[in-house]
């Protein structure tokens, strides 16, 4: 039977496999959006219309928060290509990569 440390690894493991692969797969997924909003005449308007409408998820209406959102959030961490993150969310692509390959995400915060 495995322990926890046995587990860890392999969480560990699984998500390293799982962020290689997003990192492989992200420009062709972007290209197959493209396209598929050309052939259908779908404008960044529509995209920005459709996230704004409440979605139904498994029959039910998705509640919505009442904190405010949608406001500027300063930069906290700055790429070496100009790239910012504000540290909310999932972590960008870009600041991904540069962990992956060693390096720590505090080298690349925005000084105050």
């Amino acid at each position: 039977m495995s322990n926890l440390i046995d587990i860890q690894t392999q969480i560990e493991k699984l998500q390293k496999q799982a962020a290689e692969i997003k990192t492989r797969e992200f420009d062709k997924t972007v290209k197959e959006i493209l396209a598929k909003m050309q052939a259908f005449d779908i404008t960044l308007k529509d995209i920005q219309q459709a996230m704004s409408k409440p979605r139904k998820l498994r029959g039910k209406i998705k509640a919505t928060s009442t904190k405010k959102t949608g406001g500027k959030v300063a930069a906290k961490y700055r790429g070496p290509n100009g790239e910012t993150w504000s540290g909310r969310g999932l972590m960008p692509r870009w600041l991904m990569v540069l962990v992956e390959q060693g390096r720590k995400k505090e080298d690349f915060a925005v000084k105050a």
